[in-house]
């Protein structure tokens, strides 16, 4: 199964073609695209099938991050796959953002706490601890659109002594917003050194998990299934 997974949700614009097979092979590009997502994404997925030696109609399932992240590029990436899905007669799938920059630090020895500046000083973000063998991070709390208060409340539920890696391209962020208010022990926290990355490959790797636990009628009802913002967009919170 060949999986194209695009990921748009930040500026940190990527894509990732997973094919699974022995051995499994992942071709993958990435690019600071700040707002340039809907001028570079369609050249990108081209460059890298021609570099696969392969075609479009050689995709089997097209992965989109679901949110929470930009509005721009969360539309941007979940219409290309859904187009394209379309057109291949093949199924789109969406996945939660923070739960693919969590997945990468699975067999972290504590809490996991993305974080995507959500502006108005709060963040995009969720609680995770590592699961050892499994294919993601266990989610300990909702996703969140949150201030800095309001997650160090959240950590304080969950551990009181367990190591805190924020990782997601507004970690530093996050840190400082930490450092600055006195709930939280904050010589716990520890920065992911790659934060700042894009994260097709996890995109697709979850992508072909969920197809696995998924029924057919799970996956026909995902085509239907919306992003998910967590907060409206400036043009909406100024409607009269």
């Amino acid at each position: 199964m060949i999986i194209l997974a695009l990921d748009t949700a930040t500026a940190l614009l990527s894509v990732a073609l997973s094919v699974d097979r022995v051995p499994a092979e992942t071709w993958y590009v990435e690019i600071d695209a700040g707002q340039r997502h809907s001028e570079l994404l369609m050249d990108m997925i081209d460059g890298l099938l021609k570099a696969a030696h392969m075609v479009p109609a050689d995709v089997d399932v097209l992965a989109s991050m679901k949110g929470p992240g930009s509005f721009t590029g969360l539309r941007i990436g979940f219409s290309a796959a859904q187009g394209m899905a379309l057109a291949l007669g093949v199924p789109s799938l969406s996945i939660p953002t923070l739960d693919c920059m969590a997945v990468p630090h699975q067999h972290w020895p504590g809490i996991v706490v993305p974080a995507i500046d959500a502006r108005k000083r709060c963040f995009f973000s969720a609680l995770y601890r590592g699961v050892c063998g499994a294919h993601t991070a266990e989610r300990l709390t909702d996703y969140m659109d949150a201030d800095s208060a309001a997650i160090a409340q959240a950590l304080n539920t969950v551990t009181r002594d367990e190591p805190v890696l924020l990782t997601g391209p507004d970690a530093e962020l996050l840190a400082t917003a930490l450092s600055e208010t006195p709930l939280f022990n904050t010589t716990l926290l520890r920065l992911d050194p790659i934060r700042r990355r894009g994260h097709a490959k996890e995109l697709a790797t979850l992508a072909r998990a969920k197809l696995a636990a998924s029924s057919a009628a799970d996956i026909a009802a995902e085509q239907h299934s919306g992003l998910l913002y967590l907060r409206k967009s400036d043009a909406e919170l100024h409607q009269p």
